[in-house]
């Protein structure tokens, strides 16, 4: 990828894709946007747009420095995307509080906070006692909790319509209703076939989530497929009533992140349940318990809905960003799992760096395609 191409692909308009292709018609590019799907109607639409790298991954590795990179790109982000797209996208980074229900939990979170530490992120360790004075609607039952400032919250579906915005604005096009079936390299174009026909172009973004798999990558026989598979998520809507909460509140088994309007989002499943994008008796009596168990208050809170999307993940949980080692101009964005939108700002710098400017970031080693073998 060491030419600058002039026309692009992007298959997939979740948040991934529209970010990428945002990234791409910005800097010049000539850019269309495919899916079968409306924008942001597959993972994207069950986000609760929580970002929070020092819990989603408190391990040091890959992960860790991929979300705390990107987490750091956010503030410039938004506010660009939305003076260029016109549109409001909310976002708050008033911090998150995890909290413990027992002495382990706690010493879980102690062990965290001793970790962050080290790494320079401030955070602070709270008894029982400190937990609630921080976020009163707190249960008797709570240990204690973990308070990291630098952590927030996006409006996923709004920044996805913003980047989707802006994108067009930069010349971009959507084409939408078109399920890509198949991407092969023929005399140096690429060929791009989907259900209402062929598609060329100089380079291609496979970013469609948990449906790469389903995509015949370089017409070869067998086809490699992109190993990543749908976990599904579900994500609760609630009508808070009273005093609001002051944050997004992290537990066990839940999240809870407020909005201005009173709306709380309680999330989020994790179920190896294939294709299946229903909503759940079970999937919401365990959300609301499991929101209750911390924060009674919310017994008393109106239900609104539930919402399902397929996140695509990887064995190794890792997102697969990389060129493709079978048809070289395609380059992979997936796997993003639970992350697609903390990683949507650093995921379009990357690949846009490497297919424009042929510059391949270090931090791409770990997270290269050829790690599952020949893709």
């Amino acid at each position: 990828m060491t030419s600058r191409p002039s026309d692009i692909i992007v298959v997939g308009a979740g948040v991934i894709g529209c970010a990428v292709a945002y990234e791409f018609a910005r800097r010049g590019a000539s850019v269309e946007i495919v899916d079968d799907r409306p924008v942001g109607m597959g993972a994207t639409q069950a986000s609760a747009g929580v970002l929070a790298p020092y819990i989603e991954a408190p391990a040091a590795g890959p992960l860790l420095d991929l979300t705390e990179r990107s987490l750091e790109l956010f503030d410039e982000f938004v506010t660009r995307v939305s003076t260029e797209s016109g549109l409001a996208v909310p976002y708050r980074r008033t911090g998150t509080l995890d909290v413990a229900v027992d002495e382990a939990g706690l010493r879980a979170l102690r062990a965290i906070a001793e970790a962050l530490a080290r790494r320079g992120v401030p955070a602070l360790l709270l008894d029982a006692g400190a937990a609630r004075s921080e976020e009163p609607h707190l249960g008797d039952g709570i240990a204690g909790g973990l308070l990291i400032d630098a952590h927030g919250f996006v409006g996923a579906s709004d920044l996805t319509r913003a980047l989707v915005t802006a994108a067009r604005r930069h010349g971009a096009q959507l084409i939408e209703q078109s399920r890509v079936r198949r991407i092969t390299d023929l005399h140096d174009e690429l060929i791009i076939d989907t259900d209402r026909g062929s598609l060329t172009a100089d380079a291609a973004v496979l970013a469609a989530g948990s449906w790469c798999g389903d995509i015949d990558i370089g017409g070869l026989s067998p086809s490699p497929r992109v190993p990543v598979r749908p976990i599904r998520g579900q994500l609760l809507s609630i009508a808070w009533n009273g005093t609001p909460l002051r944050r997004v509140t992290w537990g066990h088994r839940c999240y809870l992140v407020p909005w201005d309007d009173g709306t709380v989002l309680v999330g989020a499943t994790v179920e190896d349940a294939g294709f299946d994008e229903r909503t759940t008796v079970a999937g919401v009596r365990d959300l609301l318990d499991a929101a209750c168990e911390i924060l009674p208050h919310a017994w008393t809170a109106g239900f609104r809905g539930a919402r399902v999307g397929l996140r695509p993940a990887t064995s190794d949980y890792l997102p697969i960003i990389g060129a493709s080692n079978v048809v070289p101009k395609l380059m992979y964005a997936t796997g993003h799992y639970r992350n697609g939108v903390l990683l949507a700002p650093l995921t379009a710098q990357l690949v846009a760096d490497a297919i424009l400017d042929g510059r391949v970031d270090p931090m791409l080693a770990a997270v290269s395609p050829s790690r599952f073998g020949d893709l």
